[in-house]
């Protein structure tokens, strides 16, 4: 028999989401060659690991003992593969059988029919040889057999938990929706429990309904086996059992649980709803652990720590599944927020919800989510630490002050749905492109005219945009709808509310695009590719980064391996960046702006890029070009050419208009060029004309299409791009 082997090859089922855990658990078991898999994971070892498994995993819902697999494309072929397993090896004749069917890309796609078919099997062997037959018994039989049939391959196992695991007998009073004890463990696992409970931390549940948190803890903290209560498992008329071994085992569990319930630290379930309170009270006098766990009908505002030591307050909260259920739940998540920002400093907090939106009401930042399933449902484990460091402040200067939430009408509704739309298709795009900066939204919606850009780097940052409403619009429903705005966008988008900056783009004149709006020095370091920039978003109408340009910067980084580089009206530097970054042999960057240049250097040395090959002019570009180009030294094999549209710097001889000026830019340009040397030429002037009959002679490529990026393709004007040479 395959319980004789040493080594059997089992596979224990868990929830969505914790297969990690699952397989930690069962090395710890003994269990060799452990393997996950979306459903749970497949291991080795002896029936010796398999009893524990049942007997101790807190997360596994079945431990399956498969005995044999086969095609099975119709059910005549399931009827002959089961009917060639010897089950007089597991069951007599006299006694009780179930049997569990699921398929996948079968055939056979009737799970009570297929069901039945190996029912059939079972029972015509038994009749043939022994002259009586095993009856079906679906509650607590003496063998249930476990039959998955994906791709029309059969797996055949005993089920030998029986049950699912999860009901650890002890639950006496459930209430709605409870969640099911392995999660809770799941849950509790993921959020440090072990650990806090050995330092001697106390847990507050302020939310236990029926204590399943609470009572999980308790198990774990007091190295007590889940399954110690239980009465019933899938082995126990299973003829392979070996009794011996499994009261072993038992015996060894009930030594260690009454070692370690000596060592539980406080534990405390709090609920304001009564049914609950005595729901609880029952299911912690059913696990025998009246000593441990103390349960209480108290209000949310009322909660406060345990213990003399910092501890783990985890909470599963109602979190909606209708349309609307936002607006009623929001209030308690504050209130959750509140108590935990007044009372908890210095603990640890684990929020389990199916609604993450919901959580950023609490006005503290997660440092760390996992994702994890209640059924069917997919849902959100967020930590945090209670440290003022997390927690929400005010928002930031000159963003407008957000609009209550009974002021908010559909179209502000809408555009919360289009974020978060657009959100789900480019965050596949970016992770595919490793791109970490983008624009989320730019005036989608007519009526939300706004250019919504999110930075990420070890925060996520907003940078948002209103485009300066036209005089024609009524200026107090502009003001609403910009107060509509700021109250949606960084739910819809996830963002801190303190982590958004709020500019009003208007048309520019001369170098007011540059100019200063503020004087706050801070600088944010984020991502790009495998380059790091440094960003502001206070100071000036830009940040530092000129998102749409990422493809033109990746097309340099293409083109300059070994090449000399040349990057005018250079800003803050990153197509030099680019360039050292693509094994440029040397970069020169020049700009007239002190401020830019040194950001400049910045930024190249954040990306280790500080050696003298690497020169820095501060000078006119237009002056400089024109004087480099009258000494006809051919210096470069790529200039980058990216001028304002419009200038007028005091520092300026003369005034600069791309449209009117850029011939003249454009042969000063070339004429830096070596023979084979390439000049891109780019400009955000959208009725910009490239006057090509001015510059005959040269082989003009426009590469406008090729340089706007995917988070650009609504607006596919944002920038106009060629690439020019010699013939």
């Amino acid at each position: 028999m395959a319980t004789d082997c040493s080594a059997n090859k089992f596979f224990a089922t868990a929830p969505k989401g914790v297969a990690s855990l699952l397989a930690d658990e069962l090395r710890a078991f003994g269990a060799i060659e452990v393997k996950e898999s979306p459903a749970g994971a497949y291991f080795e070892g002896s029936l010796e690991t398999a009893y524990r498994a049942c007997l101790w995993s807190r997360t596994a819902n079945r431990i399956l003992l498969p005995i044999a697999g086969f095609d099975a494309a119709s059910p005549d072929a399931l009827y002959v593969g089961v009917s060639a397993i010897d089950w007089q090896e597991h069951l007599v004749s006299s006694g009780t059988l179930a049997v569990d069917f699921s398929s996948s890309l079968s055939s056979i796609e009737h799970t009570h029919f297929g069901a039945l078919k190996v029912k059939d099997a079972i029972v015509d062997q038994f009749r043939a040889r022994c002259g009586e037959r095993p009856s079906v018994r679906l509650e607590r039989p003496d063998l249930r057999i476990n039959v998955y049939l994906h791709r029309n391959r059969a797996t055949v196992s005993i089920d030998l938990s029986g049950d699912s695991l999860h009901r650890r007998g002890y639950r006496a009073s459930p209430v709605l929706a409870p969640l099911k004890e392995n999660l809770a463990a799941a849950i509790l696992l993921r959020a440090g429990w072990p650990q806090v409970a050995a330092d001697g931390g106390a847990l507050v549940d302020p939310m236990c309904g029926s204590a399943t948190l609470p009572i999980e803890a308790a198990l774990i903290a007091g190295d007590c086996a889940p399954a110690l209560g239980r009465e019933y498992f899938g082995f126990n008329g299973w003829l392979g059992h070996q009794p011996a071994l499994w009261q072993r085992l038992r015996q060894e569990a009930g030594e260690r649980r009454h070692l370690g319930l000596a060592r539980v630290p406080p534990i405390a379930g709090f609920d304001d709803d009564r049914s609950a309170v005595r729901a609880a009270l029952d299911n912690v006098a059913g696990a025998g652990l009246q000593s441990h766990v103390h349960i209480e009908r108290r209000a949310l505002g009322e909660m406060a720590p345990l213990g003399d030591r910092a501890g783990l307050l985890i909470v599963n909260p109602p979190y909606g599944v209708r349309l609307g259920d936002d607006a009623s739940l929001a209030p308690l998540y504050q209130e959750l927020g509140s108590v935990l920002r007044q009372q908890f400093v210095g603990w640890k907090a684990a929020l389990f919800t199916g609604n993450p939106d919901l959580a950023k009401t609490l006005g503290i930042r997660a440092r760390r989510t996992h994702k994890l399933y209640n059924g069917a449902i997919e849902c959100r484990l967020l930590h945090f630490d209670v440290d003022a460091r997390w927690f929400m402040h005010s928002l930031r200067p000159g963003v407008p002050r957000p609009a209550a939430p009974e002021d908010i009408g559909p179209g502000a509704s809408m555009l919360a749905n289009r974020l978060r739309k657009n959100l789900r298709q480019l965050e596949r795009w970016a992770q595919r492109e490793g791109v970490s900066c983008y624009r989320v939204y730019d005036a989608d919606l007519p009526e939300y005219a706004f250019a919504v850009d999110l930075y990420q780097g070890d925060q996520r940052w907003l940078h948002v945009q209103e485009y300066q409403a036209p005089a024609s619009v009524d200026a107090a429903k502009a003001k609403s709808r910009v107060r509509e705005a700021m109250a949606v966008i960084p739910d819809a988008l996830g963002v801190p509310r303190e982590n958004m900056f709020f500019k009003v783009r208007r048309r520019q004149k001369g170098a007011e695009q540059y100019s200063k709006r503020a004087d706050e020095q801070e600088f944010v370091q984020v991502d790009e590719t495998d380059l790091r920039f440094l960003v502001n978003f206070s100071d000036y109408l830009d940040t530092g980064l000129f998102l749409d340009q990422r493809p033109t910067r990746q097309l340099i980084r293409d083109s300059v391996n070994g090449r000399s580089f040349l990057n005018l009206f250079a800003y803050t530097g990153t197509a030099s960046v680019y360039a050292a970054a693509g094994g440029a042999r040397a970069t020169h960057t020049i700009d007239m702006s002190k401020t830019y240049l040194a950001w400049a250097e910045r930024n190249m040395a954040l990306n280790g890029f500080d050696g003298p090959e690497h020169r820095f002019i501060q000078a006119d570009c237009l002056e400089w070009l024109e004087r480099q180009a009258k000494a006809g030294r051919r210096l470069y094999d790529v200039v980058f050419l990216d001028p304002p549209t419009f200038s007028a710097s005091k520092r300026m001889q003369q005034s600069f208009d791309v449209q009117r000026d850029h011939v003249k830019l454009i042969q000063w340009a070339m004429a830096l060029l070596t023979p084979r040397g390439v000049l891109i030429f780019s400009n955000n002037y959208r009725k910009f004309k490239l006057d090509a009959e001015a510059l005959s002679g040269l082989v003009i490529d426009d590469i406008t299409a090729k340089t706007i990026a995917k988070d650009f393709q609504r607006n596919t004007r944002i920038h106009n791009c060629w690439r020019l040479s010699r013939t």
